[in-house]
């Protein structure tokens, strides 16, 4: 597994200024594409973000500002600048320092690259950073030569920090796995981590259904289970939701995963795991307190939270649903955006055809999350 290096690039370099910014605009203009600066709102990038590139892009340019390209009245490409907030682990040094930026993500549709697009899209980042008052930009998280050779030819990038990524998989996580029904996510999770793809160390799961197939994945794989029925005539809400904390908490877990949980969980429980992550069968927005979300195609569709979200989409006759991996409040499927992608539904879809169609998307997305955990939280060796 390849290093990654942080990449710092000298804004007063006259490949940032004010002058290549307008011979990226014109040349942009020349070749047929229409330019605008978005912020975290443009839901429709942010969708389209998604369902190109997929990870966590989308919630990079949530917390920033990008120039966006459109051709023919479709977003050809687009480069973020200025992300805030982030938690990776590599924007824990340079990147804190005064007057530093964050450079990226940035991304080309498969159909426009082989242009310069992309190159110009860059400077014009670039040159709002330094417009914006920031003296360097840093590129996080950089892999492979061809890449630093870009960024070096393109504005003079140069390494400045160099992360070993091997013990990533050296220490695994400790988990515990919450579901309450089939169980296909944790199979799914189960099935990468035997595989090496995702460091973990699964060492629990808690279930509230003595029907749930997850006992049979989890008996199959070694995974110590917990049966956790709420009985409503013997026990409050209060005292379950305790029993519940115990049960997870004995595992000691560092990440909880409920993946197909079906019980709303209480503030002792958040506040004692509040990086635990939710998977959710609906395309959710970034922006948790908004009702709605836009689509790749710039339509609008509701947010559908709920235990029914794919049943209520193809009621609804939207066109769209997706997966949502996301954290944890109060609020049933409200929590901060860690990684989704959209799925369009076909016209007259059944819901049973449509979650046949989701469960990959869900997998990829479950995983995406725990990557980002993963990236987080890691300590780099340097």
């Amino acid at each position: 597994m390849r290093d990654l290096v942080n990449l710092l690039v000298d804004l007063g370099d006259e490949r940032c200024g004010a002058d290549a910014a307008a011979s990226a605009r014109a040349a942009l203009d020349a070749a047929g594409y229409a330019l605008h600066v978005a912020d975290g709102s443009d839901d429709t990038l942010l969708a389209w973000i998604d369902q190109r590139f997929g990870g966590t892009w989308s919630s990079e340019a949530y917390a920033g500002s990008s120039v966006v390209a459109h051709r023919d009245g479709e977003i050809a490409g687009f480069c973020t600048y200025g992300a805030r907030d982030m938690r990776f682990a590599w924007l824990r040094g340079v990147a804190r320092e005064p007057g530093v930026g964050i450079f990226g993500p940035f991304g080309v549709a498969e159909s426009e690259r082989g242009g310069n697009l992309g190159r110009n899209l860059a400077t014009l980042a670039f040159a709002s950073l330094r417009e914006a008052g920031f003296t360097r930009a840093l590129i996080p998280a950089v892999g492979g030569d061809g890449l630093i050779a870009y960024y070096r030819r393109l504005a003079g990038a140069r390494v400045v920090e160099t992360f070993a990524r091997d013990h990533w998989f050296a220490r695994r996580v400790r988990t515990v796995v919450m579901a309450s029904g089939n169980g296909s996510n944790f199979q799914a999770v189960l099935d990468r981590v035997a595989v090496q793809e995702l460091p973990l160390d699964i060492v629990g799961l808690v279930t509230n259904r003595a029907s749930a197939f997850a006992l049979e994945r989890a008996r199959a794989a070694n995974v110590p289970p917990v049966l956790c029925v709420w009985d409503r005539a013997q026990r409050s809400r209060a005292q379950y939701d305790a029993e519940l904390l115990n049960a997870v908490s004995g595992y000691d877990p560092e990440l909880v995963l409920l993946l197909g949980w079906m019980h709303v969980l209480d503030a002792a429980f958040i506040a004692r795991f509040p990086d635990a992550i939710n998977i959710h069968p609906a395309f959710l927005p970034h922006d948790q307190a908004r009702e709605v979300v836009g689509m790749p195609d710039g339509t609008v569709i509701p947010a559908f939270r709920g235990a029914q979200a794919v049943r209520d989409a193809v009621a609804a006759g939207v066109a769209w649903t997706g997966a949502t991996a996301h954290g944890l409040t109060l609020e049933a499927d409200r929590g901060a955006v860690l990684a989704r992608r959209p799925l369009r539904i076909a016209p007259s879809e059944s819901v049973e055809a449509v979650l046949a169609r989701l469960h990959p998307i869900e997998h990829e997305v479950v995983a995406a999350a725990i990557r980002r955990f993963i990236f987080e939280h890691a300590v780099f060796a340097e």
